[in-house]
């Protein structure tokens, strides 16, 4: 197997046992099983399950931020870009792989090295949403970047929520469609009601 083609591979069977097991629970010698690898085959990709969980990271956030700066490059109208991204969030959060649990919970929680990713992320979608409040609103800076925190964790806190109760309710949850809606709609009947300056 080619060496790119065997790290996919390592990196794919990681984030299944991570997403299951969770970061404290999961272990090389599980990686490397669902992997189909022997584990100095994996610890010659990856030294430590720390330096894996970190790679698996970065690319989930990366892949995370990369649809939500899509979604709001789609349109120049920020009703539809706010509309957009949080249906984004909402499908990225919904995917069958789990990715999310990945990007946000974890044991690792107080590792200074996870802190920053996130806070890298959150910094990245506040102010992608700052700048459309700031342009729609016409809002100071410091409170559009205020706002757009805000908007950033009531889309993830609703989204997390959502997610977690449709796997409890089965057909009588909300849809993603119906859910991310009524987020959206939450948000800019907010956002919409500030005053613009004139």
């Amino acid at each position: 197997m080619v060496r790119d083609e065997r790290r996919r591979q390592l990196l794919q069977a990681a984030q299944e046992v991570f997403v299951a097991s969770g970061y404290q629970g999961a272990n090389m010698d599980d990686i490397a099983q669902a992997a189909y690898v022997s584990k100095p085959v994996l610890y010659a990709y990856f030294p430590s399950k720390r330096e894996l969980y970190l790679e698996l990271l970065d690319i989930n956030l990366t892949a995370l931020g990369d649809v939500l700066q899509e979604s709001v490059r789609s349109t120049k109208l920020n009703k539809e870009r706010v509309h957009d991204a949080i249906r984004a969030y909402f499908g990225y959060i919904a995917r069958d792989d789990g990715a999310y649990r990945l990007a946000f919970e974890s044991g690792l929680s107080n590792d200074p090295d996870v802190l920053a990713r996130r806070e890298a992320f959150r910094r990245g979608f506040a102010g992608v949403a700052a700048r459309i409040i700031r342009e729609d609103a016409q809002l100071p800076l410091v409170e559009a970047e205020f706002l757009g925190r805000a908007l950033m964790g009531l889309a993830q806190a609703s989204a997390r929520y959502w997610v977690e109760n449709t796997a409890e309710q089965g057909s009588a949850a909300l849809s993603l469609d119906a859910a991310s809606e009524l987020v959206y709609r939450l948000a800019w009947r907010g956002i919409s009601r500030f005053p613009k300056e004139t």
